[in-house]
């Protein structure tokens, strides 16, 4: 079952996308049929195809490397033919020469591939005649140009949502993953719950690295896209937003790795703890406070007040000298979560 299970991605193309790719193809098909005849447009469609993309930066990159693909392969083919004739071992000669020019010169996997296959069906499916080679050169500049109007035109995508639900999530787990260092350190603690806050503690890397990749495909979605401008803010916004919790994310896994591994059954009894795990719920406040003024949707739970809390500096009696190191780094956390939520260097 796991090799079928790569065959399946994690959620289906939105059913639009899915619609512009036929409707792209199709238009491709007729109109290159229409203004370059005699043959089927294969080209056309090919290239249409590959060009419908979820950004509109990424079909123009895409219609850039379909058409050099295409014209050096067509060119590599017409070449051997009229130098080798139409042998058949000359298609698998205009594989490798194709192959080896696309290295030679530094080219993407992906114009790489488009070099040697168009050198391959030029020389499979039809003539070599430098009129043949001119015909599917304007067969795939058309499918491409009709690809990446249709992108353009009919609804170019935004990813926006994607970029906003994941900040979201990943804010509300760094404010629970707070309120959680803060409801333990006060308590007594048995190894089984230190290493569940280690572990959820430790999930707040995957939802960095899930944010800030969605942040970049909606980036990228706003490249080039006519309606970028209504959101661009709002993404600015929100890149701002992940810049500064990001230090947080790390700060909260340091602290909650330092209390881990120097936990003791008298931690609780200290008198600083008390003012430590009230700084850290706090803080937990702040943070859902931040995620919703950045305009990305908060977590259900209402927030108990629009003002930071962590606006009084903490002041603490010496710890005991067993303890000394970890409240001391637990302090110096909190002062840099601080520092970050209200924007100071």
């Amino acid at each position: 079952m796991r090799p079928l299970a790569t065959l399946r991605a994690a959620r289906r193309a939105p059913i639009l996308q899915v619609a512009k790719l036929a409707a792209a193809t199709v238009a491709a098909w007729l109109i290159a049929g229409w203004l370059v005849p005699g043959h089927l447009p294969v080209f056309a469609a090919i290239a249409a195809l590959l060009v419908v993309q979820p950004s509109v930066n990424q079909s123009l990159a895409k219609a850039v490397e379909r058409s050099i693909g295409v014209i050096a392969g067509v060119v590599i083919a017409v070449l051997l033919s009229m130098a080798l004739g139409g042998l058949s071992w000359v298609v698998l000669l205009a594989v490798v020469v194709a192959m080896v020019v696309a290295w030679a010169f530094k080219a993407t996997p992906g114009t790489a591939n488009q070099v040697a296959i168009s050198a391959m069906l030029v020389l499979a499916l039809g003539s070599s005649s430098p009129d043949y080679a001119v015909d599917r050169i304007l067969e795939t500049l058309i499918g491409a140009a009709i690809g990446f109007v249709v992108n353009v035109a009919v609804v170019p995508p935004v990813l926006v949502a994607p970029a906003r639900r994941d900040l979201a999530l990943l804010g509300g787990e760094l404010a629970a993953s707070l309120d959680r260092l803060g409801e333990a350190i006060g308590e007594a603690q048995g190894s089984a719950r230190l290493q569940e806050l280690m572990l959820e503690a430790r999930l707040l890397r995957p939802m960095t690295t899930a944010a800030a990749a969605s942040l970049s495909a909606g980036e990228e979605s706003l490249t080039l896209n006519p309606s970028g401008s209504r959101h661009r803010a709002e993404l600015t916004a929100m890149r701002a937003l992940l810049d500064r919790l990001g230090p947080i994310v790390t700060q909260v896994i340091g602290m909650t790795r330092a209390y881990v591994d120097q936990y003791d059954d008298a931690l609780p009894a200290e008198p600083a703890v008390a003012a430590i795990a009230d700084q850290l719920r706090r803080a937990g406040h702040d943070v859902r406070l931040a995620v919703q003024l950045a305009e990305v949707d908060p977590e259900p739970e209402a927030l108990t007040s629009a003002i930071p809390a962590l606006t009084s500096p903490l002041e603490l009696r010496p710890p005991s000298s067993r303890h000394w190191v970890l409240i001391g780094s637990l302090t110096e956390d909190l002062r840099r979560i601080r520092a970050g939520l209200r924007d100071e260097d």
